[in-house]
């Protein structure tokens, strides 16, 4: 079992005190509460429904895309938390289908919502229809379900952002950007939440749940060495969301704490730690054909081949951030949650002016990565895409 909090630098897990503190009233909120989690089979949607299973809600109805994923949700639940007397069920939809539509209008009775949904990856930008897959799920999904949610009747929205959120250099992190001004004109009708949170580590998909991919399939480790990151546990990160679900004010975005113990590390750092803790020391190799042919002559002697570099990849940020010069903080209510403090915000003009642009193109089956970043710099004047002309998929 590898030790991930020694792997990303630190020794103790960062909200326990706040958790510990609230715990009373997040257990009776959440025990006499009817949740719907979409999304809720990724990494981060798996902690969450967990953190709210463990509470014994009334209602846990959980959407998601992957059919897998919920199958591994339920029987993760069932073998380390068990049974709870409340109604607990998945369902594997599409949130943009028409089956998810009468999914919603045959019940529709949740006191929360969280979207946990999200196309994640900064790599999704390399093409234009991956990149408008990204818009429909990470904005236009959102739109959505917030606006069935207060057809319904749901007391609170909750929907999960991302650092790179703030002062975006990638499409990923703009998109996301977006999605918060949507909820911000919600939020003058539904009381709604968020979340900005860092790396979350060995989650479905990132670099360090490809290390675990790496040597089960007896290949190279590839990482750079000039990146450094801040990262979550998967716990941390379904306790930061359920947090902000139950506690946060209307429009609050709830971000983890800079400090001592919320340490900044690399990549190739972390690639080190994880082969010793797997028993293995760790040959940098200068190249990655190189890399390839040693791995089976070097694993027969607990050594495993790695190459490292520098990152010139597209949408690449330079440092993280949790907020902005401009946002005002609540850095007082939490031990080690910060809190951006945001006021509902009607911007009507300009969001339509987004999703009618979006229907355009879409209806024309004809755009270009241009048209997008285009647009989304409408959107949002300060915003400076790091375009480089090279991807990830290039990379090993």
């Amino acid at each position: 079992m590898t030790d991930i909090l020694a792997l990303i630098g630190r020794s103790q897990p960062l909200f326990t005190d706040d958790i510990a503190s609230h715990e009373a009233r997040l257990s009776q909120a959440v025990s006499h509460s009817r949740f719907l989690v979409l999304g809720g089979a990724g990494s981060i949607g798996q902690a969450v429904c967990k953190e709210i299973f463990r509470r014994q809600p009334e209602k846990l109805h959980v959407v998601d895309i992957s059919e897998n994923n919920l199958v591994e949700l339920v029987r993760d639940i069932r073998s380390g938390l068990g049974y709870i007397n409340g109604d607990f069920q998945t369902f594997a939809l599409d949130i943009g289908s028409v089956e998810f539509d009468a999914f919603y209008a045959a019940d529709g009775q949740y006191d929360y919502v969280l979207n946990l949904s999200a196309l994640k990856h900064v790599r999704s930008e390399k093409d234009p229809y991956t990149l408008m897959r990204m818009i429909e799920v990470n904005i236009l999904n959102t739109d959505k379900t917030i606006r069935l949610a207060k057809q319904h009747g749901c007391k609170k929205y909750f929907c999960v952002s991302t650092d790179k959120a703030a002062n975006p250099v990638n499409m990923m992190g703009a998109s996301k950007r977006i999605m918060e001004l949507f909820l911000q004109h919600h939020s003058t009708e539904l009381c709604i939440s968020t979340a900005r949170f860092a790396n979350v580590a060995f989650s479905d998909g990132s670099l360090l749940h490809g290390f675990n991919q790496r040597l089960e399939k007896q290949q190279p480790i590839a990482a750079p060495n000039d990146i450094k990151r801040y990262f979550v546990t998967p716990q941390e990160s379904g306790e930061l969301c359920l947090m902000s679900c139950i506690f946060g004010d209307n429009g609050d975005i709830f971000f983890p704490k800079l400090s001592e113990k919320l340490h900044l590390i690399t990549f190739a750092d972390i690639a080190l730690k994880y082969l010793q803790q797997r028993g293995y020391s760790a040959v940098v190799c200068d190249n990655e054909q190189q890399a390839r042919e040693q791995v089976q002559p070097l694993s027969k002697a607990n050594k495993w081949p790695c190459v490292f570099g520098s990152s010139d990849t597209t949408g690449e940020k330079d440092f993280e951030e949790f907020f902005t010069a401009d946002e005002r903080l609540d850095m007082q209510r939490f031990a080690q949650l910060g809190i951006v403090k945001n006021l509902p915000q009607a911007q009507p003009d300009i969001l339509q002016h987004f999703v009618q642009r979006i229907a355009a193109l879409k209806q024309a089956k004809q755009w270009t990565k241009a048209d997008l970043v285009e647009l989304f710099q409408q959107m949002l004047p300060q915003f400076g895409h790091k375009e480089t002309g090279r991807y990830l998929d290039s990379k090993m």
